[in-house]
């Protein structure tokens, strides 16, 4: 029981100092991935939206959610944030 106990730890150090990740971590799937998909839902679009449309949902949702309006400075937050993750994406897509 022991040696199984050693093997595993090993092989998750093994498995950390190669993939940069624990391997429980490597199972869950890219949270890159997983973090763009939540913005897209904020913002309500979909996966081939280009910047324009990137912008002009992120004005919608402000306009929804603005704290004048009687929404919450962390929603503007998240809005905000959603907007600067797909605008990056965008961005790293087309320089690649």
């Amino acid at each position: 029981m022991v040696k199984l106990l050693t093997l595993a730890v090993l092989a998750s150090l093994a498995c950390k100092l190669l993939a940069g990740r624990w391997p429980w971590e490597l199972l869950q799937g890219d949270p890159r991935a997983a973090n763009e998909s939540r913005a897209r839902n904020l913002l309500g679009i979909g996966p081939q939206a280009g910047y324009d449309e990137v912008i002009e949902a992120h004005r919608r949702l402000i306009q929804k959610v603005h704290p004048d309006r009687g929404g919450s400075n962390e929603a503007v937050h998240e809005a905000n944030a959603a907007r600067d993750l797909l605008l990056a994406r965008l961005a790293d897509r087309r320089g690649a």
